[in-house]
């Protein structure tokens, strides 16, 4: 889903230059995954790198066919109208954490790099029982928006567009999470030719300022 946007923006530009039909599904990543490594019809994906890693030893995706789509980082969210704590240290983030009633985080790989960061901090346990997981292709900044949940991580491009939020992009040095997500040709592709030629635009340079739009960085 953090690549929802940039993929319709991108697909279009293609669509217009190109003349070549082309439909975007977005899904959560885990279905997503699911279903290209079941074989359905699918020319291109465009998932996380441990996901990608996942399809290619599976022969889900074609040898040499994988190209980093963009880099994306993590972003922190609270309800509109909140006090805007101050993160600048870990050591803050976590008295914030802390102090949290509820925390949301995402099925996709934001999520289990949160976690693995909580766990790194040794207070994975203390926060276990306040931490919300998003049900899959569900935005955490909309469970921040209604009030669910205190305090919400997930990709910056999922959140950077969100009302009712606050943002805060950036998290302190030694917290940041960035993903590469990765777009690649599915073994199941008939049109191969055509899905390389697809992938190479959304990594070319033309492609960055759509990328910055999203608060994502070119691969």
């Amino acid at each position: 889903m953090a690549t929802r946007r940039l993929l319709q923006e991108l697909a279009a530009r293609y669509i217009a230059a190109s003349g070549m039909r082309i439909e975007v599904e977005s899904v959560g990543g885990v279905d997503a995954a699911r279903r290209v490594a079941a074989g359905e019809d699918f020319d291109v994906v465009v998932l996380a790198g441990d996901a990608m890693a996942g399809l290619r030893a599976s022969g889900a995706l074609l040898p040499d066919s994988e190209s980093v789509l963009a880099r994306s980082s993590v972003a922190m969210a609270l309800p509109a109208g909140s006090p805007v704590p101050a993160v600048e240290t870990v050591p803050q983030l976590l008295e914030v954490l802390m102090a949290a009633g509820t925390i949301g985080y995402s099925t996709g790989p934001s999520g289990k790099a949160l976690l693995e960061r909580l766990a790194g901090w040794g207070v994975l346990d203390a926060l276990g029982p306040r931490l919300v997981q998003a049900p899959p292709g569900q935005p955490v900044a909309a469970m921040v928006a209604r009030g669910e949940v205190a305090i919400g991580f997930q990709q910056l491009s999922e959140m950077i567009h969100s009302p009712g939020i606050t943002l805060l992009a950036r998290l302190p040095a030694g917290a940041e999470i960035v993903t590469d997500f990765v777009a690649g040709v599915c073994a199941s592709s008939a049109q191969v030719e055509a899905a390389r030629a697809f992938i190479g635009f959304l990594c070319s340079t033309a492609a960055a300022p759509a990328k910055s739009a999203e608060g994502m960085q070119p691969g």
